[in-house]
């Protein structure tokens, strides 16, 4: 009996190859992504180069979603196939096999599935590792060898998680044959439906929570704000979308049968009818097309244009060569000044290098709350006011901000303060931590100013800038503050010159301010954070690749299940159409109006997402030091362009299949 069941399940595999293979071919492409993505997070190799811990823990968290999204991926795809099997299976119950015969060929099925499955994934995994790993180096910058080898614990974790997916699937599988009758099973993919009434209020739910998210979007002010309320706005989009296609769409159709102008046409008829069934039969599957094809361009435009844009994140974060601020206890005068440049200058005389910028100016940098024209220290503790009503308060002499902003100031009293700020200043007085202050006139920060981002950065919390007469004047302001004093250094040579030029400042800066006693320094080089740029936007380039891929071949197989699903359900009501006397030309004008509609639906409105979201997502690329909104226009547009190419072709691809079902 054993070898019977076995050869049933052979044969039912065989028999149902049109829905097995590419359930059996995307298995086999989950398995082997999951362990090549955990064989490359395990490799000791990559975790002792330089920048290993960033990717270990992109690596980390690309298991996780990679085996999450496996699982519900494998349990989705199962449910269309079970759909399609339930008539077969129903023949074998009417015929005098018991249910637990019946169980017992699924079993086997999926002893068979599970082995082809991971052990196909494995063998191409075990294959394409070493190319996939030496992808990831060239998008990182390691130039590390990397040898090659078998991650044992990669097979194992990869043969345990499909074993457990397949197990469950098995145990879901049977509760649906045991509650089923087998007249049930025989019309289990066939049976009627009324037509879908109209939810009115879930439709106005929808519609509403769709606004609700496009709203966060638009409306978000800094990057703070857009990291708080980016998964509000995400839940309530993808909460809009399940009801855009539950409700809005049948919604929708309701009111266009209700025209009967337009209602009562043949092709408009055909179309309306048949959409009205398509979407209450499918309007869960074109939702997850919608909401994947949607992920798909977030993930890959917003990695894409990561990488494409370190230079200008460089050029943003680090304004000139060699980067540093001194923390001191008071003022730097023009002797001290004038030593720690000279430490500069010196350094690149030895090394034969020419500095062709310096810029220097020092500042008091606090975290304020103003209430009017009165500026106070923000005080966590204080619950009168948010997060949203802190600001941040600059306080430099006249001198340091002319040279730093380029921004020209004539003389005023140094008993008074001179305001500068994104909007104009209105108050003839300020308050600064409980002193008064005249201002002697307010100034507007320019368009090209050196923080101007960090306005957009913080959104609505205010950036003020105090600017007072003299050393003395502000020495008197912030009393026992810390003091930052910034020297930026532009100088030519190699990038390996550049490298060698600032190790060598850092420890020339480090022996004078050891000699003086005085404060304490960071250094950053423009050339050496290259290095951790590439790593972490290569790394999050790799990640957004390999999910968007992932991504991808789910929404494939959703699509041509659904095809084929749709195909079958509608093969008898348009052969009973060309029965009653309409033309084959006809119904086949009304199949590709249908197909076309609702197939090119969710990626429409997955472009209308990823349009909406476009002022969030720039402002969270600000995370990243990346300002260049025209490039991110650029990559989105590049990337929504690829894959409505790509999805046109999965069209054309599973279109057939679904135009052979009909017309059989």
């Amino acid at each position: 009996m054993r070898s019977l069941y076995y050869r049933l399940a052979v044969t039912n595999l065989k028999n149902n190859r049109q829905f097995y293979l590419p359930y059996i071919l995307t298995g086999i492409i989950s398995a082997m992504m999951f362990y090549i993505m955990r064989a490359i997070q395990g490799n000791d190799s990559i975790g002792r180069m330089r920048g290993g811990g960033v990717l270990a823990i992109m690596l980390f968290m690309g298991v996780v979603i990679v085996g999450a999204c496996v699982c519900i991926f494998l349990f989705y795809t199962n449910s269309f196939v079970m759909k399609r099997r339930k008539k077969e299976l129903g023949v074998y119950n009417i015929l005098g096999m018991e249910k637990r015969h019946i169980a017992r060929v699924l079993a086997w099925e999926a002893v068979i599935l599970y082995t082809i499955s991971v052990g196909g994934g494995l063998a191409c995994g075990i294959v394409f590792n070493k190319l996939v790993t030496m992808f990831l180096c060239r998008l990182t910058g390691l130039t590390e060898s990397i040898p090659f080898y078998v991650s044992g614990w990669g097979c194992l974790q990869t043969a345990e998680l499909f074993a457990a997916v397949y197990v469950l699937m098995l145990g879901y599988n049977f509760i649906q044959i045991r509650l089923a009758n087998p007249i049930a099973l025989l019309h289990g993919n066939n049976v009627g439906e009324r037509e879908p009434r109209a939810r009115w209020a879930a439709a106005a739910v929808g519609a509403a929570c769709i606004l609700a998210g496009y709203f966060l979007a638009i409306h978000v002010n800094g990057v703070l704000e857009a990291v708080n309320t980016f998964f509000i706005a995400v839940v309530l989009v993808i909460a809009g979308t399940y009801e855009l296609f539950l409700s809005v769409s049948i919604a929708v159709l309701k009111l266009l049968k209700k025209n009967k102008k337009y209602y009562y046409k043949t092709s408009h008829f055909i179309t309306v009818s048949g959409m009205m069934y398509r979407m209450k039969r499918n309007a869960v599957g074109l939702a997850n097309i919608c909401i994947l094809s949607t992920m798909v361009l977030v993930i890959v435009s917003t990695t894409v244009c990561l990488y494409a844009g370190v230079e200008d994140a460089l050029h943003s974060s680090f304004d000139k060569e060699i980067d540093a601020t001194f923390y001191l206890d008071s003022i730097p005068n023009e002797a001290y000044r004038e030593q720690l440049q000279q430490q500069f200058l010196t350094v690149a005389e030895k090394q034969d290098r020419k500095v062709t910028e310096v810029s220097e100016y020092a500042d008091v940098v606090y975290v304020t709350h103003r209430v009017g024209s009165e500026i106070e220290l923000y005080d966590n503790e204080d619950g009168s006011y948010g997060f949203s009503e802190m600001g941040m308060l600059y306080l430099m002499t006249q001198k340091d901000y002319e040279m730093y902003a380029g921004q020209a100031i004539g003389a005023f009293a140094p008993e008074s303060v001179m305001v500068s700020s994104p909007e104009e200043y209105a108050s003839d007085v300020i308050k600064v931590f409980g002193n008064t202050y005249q201002v002697a006139g307010t100034l507007t920060l320019p368009e090209d100013f050196p923080d101007k981002e960090v306005e957009g950065f913080l959104g609505d919390m205010e950036v003020f800038y105090l600017i007072v007469a003299d050393d003395n004047a502000l020495e008197d302001m912030c009393a026992g503050a810390e003091i930052q004093y910034h020297v930026g250094v532009e100088i030519d040579g190699t990038r390996e010159e550049k490298m060698l030029y600032a190790a060598a400042v850092r420890e020339a800066v480090a022996a004078c301010m050891a000699q003086t006693g005085s404060g304490r320094f960071l250094l950053y080089s423009r050339e050496e954070q290259r290095d951790e740029y590439m790593e972490m936007n290569g790394g999050f380039l790799f990640l957004g690749l390999f999910l968007g891929i992932l991504f991808l071949a789910i929404t494939v197989l959703i699509i041509y299940y659904k095809q084929i699903s749709e195909g079958f359900e509608d093969r008898e009501r348009f052969a009973v159409m060309t029965k009653v006397g309409m033309s084959k030309s006809m119904v086949r004008a009304a199949i590709n109006t249908q197909v076309r509609t609702v197939f090119f639906l969710p990626i429409t409105v997955a472009v209308i997402h990823l349009v909406m979201a476009f002022p969030m997502l720039k402002l969270m690329l600000m995370l990243f030091g990346l300002t260049n909104v025209q490039l991110f226009a650029v990559c989105l547009a590049m990337t929504a362009a690829v894959f409505a190419v790509i999805y046109f072709i999965v069209f054309r691809l599973t279109s057939g299949s679904y135009y052979r079902i009909v017309y059989v």
